[in-house]
Parts: C-alpha cells; sequence; structure tokens
C-alpha cells in the first residue's frame, strides 16, 4: 500500500463528530495533550475536518457537515476508520456477507480510496485505501509541521 502525506499513520482512526471543529481542536490538544497534525478549512472557513495524534495514535474530529454530511450534531457521534490492502475486493466480501452500504468506494481528492458501511447494530465504518501520496495543500488541508 503507497504511503499518503494526508492520511493518519494509524491502521485504525476513530472519527468524532463535532458541531465546531476550530473550537474543538485546541480544547482537546489542551485537555487530553493531542497534537494537531492536520486542518482542513471548508467553504467560508469553517474548519471540515482536523487530525490529531497522541504517542502513536491518531484520531479525526469531523464537523457535522461537509464531508459528514449524513452527520448531524446531537445524532451519530463518532465511526471507525480502518485501513485495508484492497477496498474494492472487501466491500464486496461486506455487501456479499449483508452490511448495509452508506456510500460505495470512490477516490477522494487525499490519495485515498473509501468505503461506509453499517454494521449489525448500526455503527459506521469507513474502510480505507491508499491510492496515492498527496501533500494536504492541493485539496486545501493545512498540514502541522510540529507534529
Amino acid at each position: 500500500m503507497p504511503s499518503n502525506q494526508s492520511a493518519p499513520a494509524a491502521a485504525v482512526v476513530p472519527i468524532l463528530i463535532y458541531a465546531d471543529v476550530s473550537r474543538a481542536i485546541p480544547w482537546l490538544c489542551g485537555a487530553f495533550g493531542f497534537t494537531e497534525r492536520l486542518r482542513a478549512p471548508g467553504r467560508d472557513g469553517v474548519v471540515t475536518h482536523a487530525q490529531l495524534i497522541a504517542g502513536g495514535g491518531d484520531i479525526i474530529i469531523g464537523h457535522a457537515g461537509g464531508p459528514f454530511s449524513a452527520m448531524r450534531a446531537g445524532e451519530l457521534h463518532q465511526y471507525v476508520l480502518v485501513d485495508v490492502d484492497e477496498v474494492d475486493t472487501h466491500f464486496e466480501h461486506a455487501m456479499r456477507f449483508g452490511a448495509t452500504i452508506i456510500q460505495r468506494p470512490e477516490n477522494l481528492p487525499f490519495g485515498a480510496r473509501q468505503y461506509t458501511a453499517v454494521d449489525l447494530e448500526g455503527h459506521w465504518w469507513t474502510f480505507s485505501q491508499n491510492v496515492a501520496d498527496v501533500h494536504p495543500s492541493t485539496w486545501g488541508a493545512v498540514l502541522n509541521r510540529d507534529a
């Protein structure tokens, strides 16, 4: 699997949904000791998501809208991102097993190919494969050089 400067380093990454990502970043860094790795501003200056690191772990925090448009603050607050070697093969297997598919596999501007499914209890899972090494600035994100 190719490396990708835009992707978190961990293979399994929790994604937490916040109404105000810009406010959550300094709070999580201050309260829990995370370091901001990457920040992705969207339209009108609203931060759509950020990658935070602590020790060997990564999390993504996302705005309830934008790339996380199916999610709303007060409803779905988290899901899990899992790196896989072959996202299309993984997708086909999950479909044959009966997983509910939210988003079919697609290539995204930050160098990943992903799909999202729901498990038998309603938990959301996004499975991701790095398909290109994309510098964060090419899709509008800002990389924190100190992370």
